[in-house]
């Protein structure tokens, strides 16, 4: 018999929705794709709705709904935390009976997003921790017969990093570090302070740590402790979670806000804050550099205690703090672990694909699901519909077939053009993988500038990313192993710098995607093409949008090609071409 599992992460950011049909996924959507809002919190009613249709069920047809979320998890630590601090926890308190009375709704959530009665929802409700969710993302997405996890973001259910142990079916956690220590509060306080205070800024300050010095090294000791067993303390003078609570708000179609992390005493040791849209001065950039060495400090101090309790060599790691691609692809120089598996989506639109495998694997005890071998599990739309989308734009397409396509847009990239590129199912995660990318030559001096003034409009310090052929990944990055998700960060070969200057960032590294030929046969085939007229087998691939959500629908990918200074939009096997 078919057993349906819907996992969902609601009331929380980065919303999402994630079905199952017996542990293989039909889909996995954010709600800010569907929404068109950025990390767009609440409940994901879109999302779930997609998801439904894309498995063609109803609700009534889902035996299972795993909620990322355990109103009931750690509650020993968070009693000890509001008894010690009971003058100054109202607010505190409030945030966490609000959730527990939203977390008890979720039925009547998901019978109002499908338009049912509540009774018609029969499903058994199933509330996971919300590390648990994190674990369970990345280890049963992996083929690890045995792995160490490790998952560390800002908090959830009272605990800010949970290290695993996984094995068959099973996850066994082996320690925890509670609220209100945390490395993700860590980097988003400094991120705050450094003007980047818009939920989800992280990566631009990941990017903007090489153009600094770590002078302020000792602060940043002070502030993030390392403990001789492995783990780690926060210097709480500078940050104001613990005393304030977080002022944290995701509602339903909303961005997330974070009000203000850092204390006083951070502005007493540094002046005041600069603000968004401020020149960024020496003082950001070296905040910025030693606040991201600080972090990989953190960061190999937590793995090697993680391997030290397992003995595995095999590592899985999510949370949003394993977005850090720079931290990622230090692992293997850093820690004894030689095999490395990160979730695609491993912030918080991840826990709904965790909860989900979670009680499949765990609660359900059925058959671990195959490896994830990529993260195409979004939306994709028929040549009926993007041909449909074309003549309603009354738009003038090419039909080509395949090998001429990838000769003949192969033909423009080595010519200097930027394409946007959108084929078959959506990306799940926060990167773009060659489905629903904008694509240009990597060695053409100017483009990363260009690409900036008339497509991305983003700060000129961020870099952008490589898709590789993953069998000459060798040839151009340190990289030894596979990165499908572009979750790593490897440093460019001297002798190639010339081929990459267009994603070659001012370290030398770069984040990038290897490409497989049977995970992504397409942009593997455009690769090639690619290679056969410019010798270089790789291309600069960045997300298809305009500072909005990556688009979904080909209609969105028409809009976004037409405000924009792309040359050349490909959707799916139809070519536009802007007038010359």
């Amino acid at each position: 018999m078919t057993t349906y599992v819907l996992g969902l992460n609601a009331f929380h950011a980065d919303a999402a929705a994630v079905l199952l049909c017996d542990g293989q996924v039909v889909g996995a959507l954010a709600e800010e794709r569907l929404s068109r809002v950025k990390h767009c919190g609440g409940f994901p009613t879109l999302a779930l709705r997609r998801v439904l249709e894309m498995g063609g069920i109803s609700i009534r047809d889902v035996e299972h709904i795993a909620v990322a979320r355990d109103a009931k998890a750690n509650l020993r630590r968070k009693l000890g935390f509001a008894l010690r601090n009971l003058p100054r926890i109202g607010r505190l308190a409030r945030q966490r009976l609000e959730q527990r009375s939203r977390l008890r709704d979720v039925a009547a959530c998901v019978a109002r997003a499908c338009g049912v009665h509540p009774a018609e929802v029969k499903a058994r409700l199933h509330f996971v921790e919300h590390h648990l969710c994190h674990a369970a993302s990345a280890y049963f997405s992996s083929d690890f017969d045995r792995a160490a996890i490790a998952t560390i973001d800002g908090f959830g259910d009272f605990a800010s990093t949970a290290l695993l142990v996984g094995e068959g079916n099973r996850l066994e956690v082996l320690e925890r570090v509670h609220f209100p220590h945390s490395l993700g509060i860590l980097y988003t306080a400094f991120c705050q302070f450094i003007g980047f205070d818009r939920y989800g800024d992280e990566g631009k300050v990941m990017g903007l740590a090489p153009y600094g010095e770590p002078r302020y090294r000792e602060l940043l000791g002070d502030c993030l402790r390392l403990h001789e067993d492995g783990l780690f303390e926060l210097g709480l003078d500078y940050f104001r979670h613990h005393r304030d609570g977080v002022d944290y708000q995701a509602e339903d179609g909303e961005p997330p806000r974070v009000a203000p992390l850092y204390s006083k005493s951070l502005e007493a040791k540094l002046g005041p804050p600069r603000r968004r849209g401020d020149a960024l001065a020496s003082r950001e950039r070296d905040l910025a550099r030693s606040l991201q060495e600080r972090l990989e400090d953190a960061y190999v101090h937590v793995l090697n205690r993680l391997h030290r309790l397992t003995s595995s060599e095999s590592l899985c790691l999510a949370g949003g703090v394993a977005l850090n691609a720079v931290a990622n692809g230090k692992v293997f120089e850093t820690t004894p672990f030689r095999q490395l598996v990160v979730h695609p989506a491993a912030t918080d639109d991840g826990t709904a694909f965790g909860a989900a495998y979670y009680v499949h694997c765990c609660e359900l005890g059925k058959p671990r699901p195959e490896p994830l071998r990529n993260a195409y599990l979004g939306d994709e739309f028929s040549a009926q519909e993007l041909a449909a989308a074309l003549e309603a734009r009354k738009l003038e397409a090419l039909r080509i077939e395949d090998e001429q396509l990838y000769a003949s847009v192969a033909e423009a990239l080595a010519e200097g053009k930027i394409v946007g590129w959108y084929q078959g199912r959506m990306e799940w995660g926060p990167r773009a993988l060659g489905h629903r990318s904008i694509l240009a030559h990597p060695g053409r001096p100017g483009m990363k500038d260009r690409l900036n003034a008339r497509v991305k409009h983003r700060e000129s310090f961020r870099p952008f990313a490589p898709s590789i052929l993953e069998e000459r990944t060798g040839d151009y990055f340190s990289a030894t192993q596979p990165s499908p998700f572009m979750t790593q960060v490897y440093t460019t070969r001297p002798e190639r710098r010339e081929e990459l200057c267009a994603v070659d960032h001012v370290d030398h590294t770069a984040r990038l995607q290897t490409v497989a030929r049977d995970s992504a046969p397409r942009f593997h085939a455009l690769l090639r093409a690619f290679e056969e007229r410019t010798g270089i087998p790789l291309l600069l691939n960045t997300s298809f949008n305009e500072n909005e959500p990556i688009v979904r629908t080909p209609e969105e990918a028409i809009d976004c090609y037409l405000r924009t200074g792309m040359d050349l939009l490909v959707l799916g096997n139809f070519v536009v071409r802007k007038p010359a």
